[in-house]
């Protein structure tokens, strides 16, 4: 049923990953499908902002994020599994749909807290994902 499987992770925060890989990796097994890992740096922001970083350092931050999602790849997904590891740049809820899209995928799993009241009015990147994707959406609770 499904060819390739996005899964969002944020490296600094368990929470976004922990009950959500598993059951990515249930799908891909299930399905033998490629499993896309993707995390997303957020973007220096304004122009005017990013000339007080120093010269290549937006590159310097996207490699090291690389080597992180390649060592979170061998620690827990299955060397079974088939792997892409993506490193996005930008809004998170933007760069998992555009993703999404260039990738083909037929299926996003992301985890998602508990909801709260400023979720409901303001909306998080998973309800965001969920309302736009073009995909089917599987939601982890925490």
């Amino acid at each position: 049923m499904y060819k390739d499987i996005l899964v969002t992770v944020d490296l600094d925060h368990e929470s976004s990953w922990k009950k959500a890989i598993p059951v990515a990796i249930k799908q891909a097994r299930t399905f033998n499908a490629r499993l896309h890992v993707l995390t997303v740096v957020p973007t220096v922001g304004m122009s005017m902002v990013g000339q007080f970083f120093p010269k290549g350092y937006e590159t310097k931050v996207l490699d090291a994020y690389n080597e992180r999602l390649h060592q979170f790849v061998s620690e827990h997904i299955p060397s079974d599994i088939k792997v892409q590891h993506i490193v996005g740049q930008g809004t998170v809820y933007e760069v998992i749909l555009k993703i999404a899209k260039k990738t083909n995928c037929d299926l996003i799993v992301i985890g998602a807290h508990r909801p709260e009241l400023k979720d409901y009015l303001l909306g998080p990147n998973a309800a965001r994902v969920v309302r736009h994707a073009e995909c089917s959406v599987m939601v982890v609770r925490d």
